[in-house]
């Protein structure tokens, strides 16, 4: 299941920005990086896009390429479909996630923890008040620039990532990348972007089909 650090990306923010081993006039540089960053994504209430996915090895090859649709709706609502070449849905509504795998006719339903999240998910999310906290932030480009790149260095030693893009075009979310430090990278390219138009609730709601196995792994809060 490659579901985006979305399967993460707005809220209010709080920076936390440590001083430990950190110069006065770098912690307010990255604090200025984070409100550039956040300053984008808090105009995203709903967003409907097209996403390729790429799995790319260590030597520039392309292990996989998947076609995704996707779907938010600030706070929680998120949808990400696999179309190809394996499909598979992930859906949650901020209380359940659905993931359902139709080649397997089976579908998981477990409570939905949005601590567990991966990074693009959060971020679209708007949950990026730890982010000072867990990455050094810096940006790759001027606040003029058409394209703007943030650049985002875990600080924990045994994060999965080395490095994080995200990559914005006229304002509007165009890349990520996600570099792991065994050498492979994840690319989403976001495609035929809609924003902030009317998604209905009933998309973050999954109706299992008739006949496949359910599986549920809920818990009481």
């Amino acid at each position: 299941m490659n579901m985006p650090d979305t399967t993460t990306v707005l809220a209010g923010l709080c920076f936390a920005v440590c001083s430990s081993g950190i110069s006065g006039a770098l912690a307010q540089a990255e604090a200025s990086d984070l409100q550039r960053l956040n300053a984008l994504l808090q105009g995203i209430e709903t967003l409907a896009a097209d996403v390729v996915q790429l799995i790319v090895e260590s030597d520039g090859g392309v292990l996989e390429e998947s076609e995704i649709r996707m779907y938010l709706k600030k706070p929680d609502g998120f949808y990400w479909e696999t179309l190809t070449p394996f499909p598979e849905l992930i859906v949650t509504n901020g209380s359940v996630l659905w993931n359902y795998q139709p080649d397997l006719e089976q579908v998981v339903i477990e409570t939905w923890d949005s601590s567990r999240s991966e990074l693009a998910a959060q971020l679209l999310s708007g949950r990026t008040d730890n982010l000072a906290a867990e990455y050094l932030i810096e940006t790759v480009s001027t606040a003029t620039d058409e394209y703007q790149e943030f650049k985002l260095t875990p600080l924990a030693a045994d994060s999965i990532y080395e490095k994080i893009s995200i990559n914005f075009l006229l304002l509007e979310l165009d890349t990520i990348y996600l570099d792991h430090r065994n050498g492979q990278q994840t690319v989403w390219r976001f495609q035929n972007v809609i924003r902030n138009e009317d998604l209905d609730d009933a998309l973050f709601e999954f109706q299992p089909p008739a006949g496949i196995e359910v599986i549920e792994n809920t818990y009481s809060r």
